[in-house]
């Protein structure tokens, strides 16, 4: 087992993904809930250990795997980030159906009891998908257990003394936030009545200020490319402390599980005039949604996933459009070269160059015209290219002053 230390800091590498999934085969003892038992019967089989399998494109497995999920504090059923990266495993099922899963569902949040819960379960699986930062520390686990693959989603690795490493055997995701809140702000500059829109977040963890700081970039972009005049507004109360004790601003509920705070900034940002909201905050931003709906003529832009389903307001939607991170594309990429044997652990920076970042341009799951959609398309290229890099916590660039600003 090959280790690689890349820092001593850990909080740095901390991504805000407090969020949560859908379901398989149980794994005795683990805390699931109904709708997981009831995705377990029809998304799985009976492990075939061993047999050689054939996907889609005619490209042979060499052997079934066995394959969980953990999440913390909810499962795979909901309908945002772990059942994302819940998806990508049952697309690499559908092509492998020897193969199976198990959803394993740690319910505190607390770091220490998700490690727990990895190594629980770590000599009974091929490969361990572990959704969010609250898994960082999953480094000693690799080690003591070489021969199974862990893919880790929104962080790096840390070793037994919180020093972020690289693995042989763990291939970790994260995401350049601030792509996908890029375009997020340049919808809302487009499409704002009121000249005033905002971004709701979590915590002011790296990918929350990612988000936060894209956005800010977006609306600055649009502001002097596309003719708009629009506002960011921050409420002074809510502001947002970084792992490094900078004050970011933004609007921060200071949790990804209070709903009722989330509505609370939502509905203050809607009394202060902003009439869309980019909504980074996980299980708080669902507080945001009911202000939204609340209220008349507000947007929000959905973050993560494709949440316009969540935007349903009777014969209305509020959902205007979300801003995109591609992990279930991900999660079943490194799936197929574990099958493969082509797996290659380290830690990977996912952006636009890798179709990883992005936003819902699709007719039906969002609200934007053709117009609006050819803007944000083409700064997105730029952003593609390399030609713009929106500003990010710690990019060294501020939302005022970030490469391609014209």
């Amino acid at each position: 087992m090959k280790k690689k230390l890349i820092s001593t800091v850990t909080a740095v590498a901390m991504s805000a993904a407090l969020l949560a999934g859908c379901g398989a085969p149980i794994q005795e003892g683990a805390s699931t809930s109904a709708a997981e038992e009831t995705a377990a019967s029809a998304a799985a089989t009976e492990t075939a250990g061993g047999t050689s399998t054939e996907t889609a494109d005619g490209a042979a497995s060499d052997s079934a795997l066995n394959i969980a999920i953990v999440s913390s504090p909810s499962g795979v059923d909901d309908g945002s980030f772990n059942e994302n990266n819940y998806n990508g495993i049952l697309k690499f099922i559908e092509e492998n159906p020897n193969s199976t899963v198990t959803p394993v569902k740690e319910e505190t949040g607390d770091v220490a009891a998700c490690e727990k819960t990895v190594a629980d379960i770590a000599a009974d699986y091929d490969v361990i998908v572990c959704c969010g930062f609250q898994f960082a520390g999953i480094g000693s686990i690799a080690e003591e257990n070489p021969d199974v693959k862990f893919i880790l989603v929104d962080s790096n690795p840390t070793d037994s003394e919180g020093n972020e490493a690289e693995y042989d055997n763990i291939y970790a995701m994260t995401f350049k936030e601030q792509e996908s809140g890029f375009p997020a702000g340049i919808a809302a500059a487009l499409t704002t009545k009121s000249g005033k829109v905002a971004v709701v977040n979590g915590i002011a963890y790296p990918s929350n200020v990612n988000y936060q700081y894209g956005f800010m970039s977006g609306v600055n972009y649009a502001n002097k490319n596309f003719g708009t005049s629009a506002e960011v507004v921050e409420l002074p109360s809510y502001a947002g402390t970084d792992v490094t004790g900078a004050d970011v601003g933004g609007n921060y509920v200071g949790s990804f599980a209070d709903e009722a705070t989330g509505k609370v900034v939502g509905k203050a940002l809607i009394d202060a005039g902003a009439d869309v909201i980019f909504v980074a905050a996980g299980g708080s931003g669902n507080g945001v949604f009911t202000a939204a709906k609340e209220a008349d003529g507000v947007y929000v832009i959905g973050c993560d996933v494709d949440q316009f389903d969540d935007g349903v307001n009777g014969d209305k939607n509020v959902v205007l459009t979300s801003g995109l991170k591609i992990m279930d594309k991900n999660v079943y990429e490194q799936l197929k070269n574990i099958a493969a044997g082509t797996f290659k652990g380290g830690n990977y920076l996912l952006g636009a160059d890798t179709d990883s970042t992005g936003y819902v341009s699709a007719d039906g799951r969002c609200q934007l015209d053709a117009d609006q959609i050819s803007k944000i398309d083409e700064a997105f290229a730029k952003v593609k290219s390399g030609e713009i890099v929106p500003a990010a916590n710690f990019n060294e660039m501020t939302p005022d002053n970030f490469t391609g600003l014209e």
